[in-house]
């Protein structure tokens, strides 16, 4: 099996790359020249990936690459996946994370219909909520616009497999972190703020909206959910989540009090961070993902903050160095 992966170098796109060589597959990765972002994640496995250079804005580059790499599978991951900066950077943000999914989607209608498409939709799809726990069948209401162009790919997705007869599947998945998140997250920016405030490098944290909830799993877990999905007899829509809510508050918490820390001594909370409009709650229903794929999550709330603090408190011991 070949397989196509756009963002591979993000956190997604690596634990899915790591996932995929375990079954097997010849790994394609999509990565734009232009570039700035780092093969960290996937250093350890760098040797093993065909790089294929493209840019989602650049609908010849995307073709080129479909030919080039002749997959089985395309799971397009990339996006600008940072929901503030969406605000800074709306059309932008539009381009990558709507009209990019339609330039990929063409491509598979123009050169090969049987290559099977995922598409990364978001729970930010749900924004204002309309019902409590969302599922497949929940209204969608974005409340950025991130979530706006997350809609449209959504739905150009659903609506080139009604059209063109594609295997074209979106994974509809809630907040999903690791180890390998991105610094500009706020969950990352937690265990990064306590690993350093542990090892004496930083002496506060501040932080936004704290009583906002998420429903947070593990994106080791979320990935073979994306891979499950390929494999269906029929394509179809899963919301992919743990069931469980916790606020920004509860992740604080945790994550200083696993260093024996106490939260409120360190913490502040800075208008700056602040959403203009906000997410206030996310709760995903994976009963049919449970159901029909037989996907469960394996890492719990605690047991993600631990992970995620292990690892800063080690990488920054090693800096240290």
């Amino acid at each position: 099996m070949r397989a196509l992966i756009t963002g591979i170098t993000g956190q997604d796109g690596s634990y899915l790359a790591d996932l995929l060589l375990e079954k097997g597959y010849e790994v394609f990765g999509m990565v734009r020249r232009a570039s700035t972002e780092s093969f960290e994640r996937i250093e350890h496995i760098r040797d093993r990936i065909n790089f294929v250079q493209a840019d989602l804005l650049d609908q010849l580059s995307l073709i080129n690459i479909i030919e080039e790499s002749k997959p089985d599978e395309i799971y397009n991951l990339a996006a600008q996946s940072f929901v503030p900066t969406s605000w800074n950077q709306p059309v932008l943000t539009g381009e990558f994370n709507a009209l990019g999914v339609t330039k990929i989607l063409e491509g598979i209608r123009l050169l090969n219909k049987k290559i099977k498409f995922y598409q990364a939709s978001s729970s930010e799809m749900f924004g204002k909520l309309q019902e409590v726990p969302q599922t497949e069948k929940t209204p969608l209401y974005p409340r950025s616009p991130y979530g706006v162009a997350k809609v449209y790919g959504h739905w150009i997705t659903i609506n080139y497999r009604e059209s063109y007869d594609l295997f074209a599947c979106s994974g509809i998945l809630f907040n999903h972190e690791s180890p390998r998140r991105g610094l500009e997250f706020v969950t990352k920016k937690i265990t990064d703020g306590v690993a350093r405030i542990k090892l004496g490098l930083a002496d506060g944290l501040a932080l936004g909206n704290l009583d906002a909830e998420r429903d947070w799993g593990f994106a080791g877990d979320y990935v073979r959910a994306m891979w499950l999905m390929l494999q269906q007899d029929r394509p179809k829509d899963f919301v992919i989540s743990t069931g469980q809510t916790h606020s920004v508050k509860q992740f604080v918490e945790t994550a200083f009090g696993y260093v024996n820390l106490d939260f409120k001594d360190y913490v502040t909370t800075d208008p700056r961070f602040v959403r203009p409009a906000e997410v206030d709650q996310l709760l995903g229903d994976s009963s049919k993902a449970k159901k029909e794929l037989g996907w469960e999550p394996t890492v719990d709330f605690k047991r993600l903050v631990e992970m995620m603090v292990d690892y800063d408190l080690e990488k920054l011991r090693e800096e240290k160095k």
